[in-house]
């Protein structure tokens, strides 16, 4: 094994889960978001010796991460494999209180960008111009889109959080 080989073994250790949990907040679904780890470990990979500054590894395969799952998704593949509205199979959630079930149900409700905007915002914790750095866009889209997003969340969510 080289030393390229190892320093990437480590790496892949230590984030594939936080990568994995990117993912899967972002797509729904626990066997799409291995897929989507391994494709975007498989780039960082590929570009391996291209990465000069090797502590922005994290914002380069989180890119990566998000890029892959919104490219998917322009594509059409998502749309010609799932045949039916809902998934054949639950996603494979660690029991826990209905809140998580329900926001996790109306995560999904919400369109890819602004899924992805949510994500990195305030799960990933990324300012508004580090979002926006990583998707491409202006500090304005990130702003308008999370907006969105989170109204699409509430409007969802009020029958489950009702402040009655």
């Amino acid at each position: 094994m080289t030393d390229r080989d190892t320093a990437f073994a480590e790496y892949f250790a230590a984030r594939s889960d936080a990568m994995r949990g990117t993912a899967f907040l972002l797509c729904g679904d626990w066997h799409r978001a291995e897929d989507l780890t391994q494709q975007a470990f498989t780039k960082l990979y590929l570009a391996w010796n291209r990465v000069s500054r090797h502590e922005v590894l994290d914002g380069y395969l989180r890119r990566t991460l998000v890029r892959t799952y919104l490219d998917e998704r322009r594509l059409g593949w998502w749309r010609r494999v799932r045949t039916t509205g809902t998934p054949p199979e639950r996603v494979a959630v660690d029991p826990g209180p209905e809140e998580r079930v329900a926001v996790l149900a109306a995560l999904s409700a919400v369109p890819a960008r602004q899924r992805a905007v949510l994500i990195l915002r305030y799960w990933e914790d990324l300012s508004i111009e580090e979002t926006a750095e990583l998707l491409g866009c202006s500090e304005g889209t990130v702003k308008s889109q999370a907006s969105r997003g989170l109204q699409t969340l509430r409007s969802r969510l009020s029958p489950t959080f009702s402040t009655d």
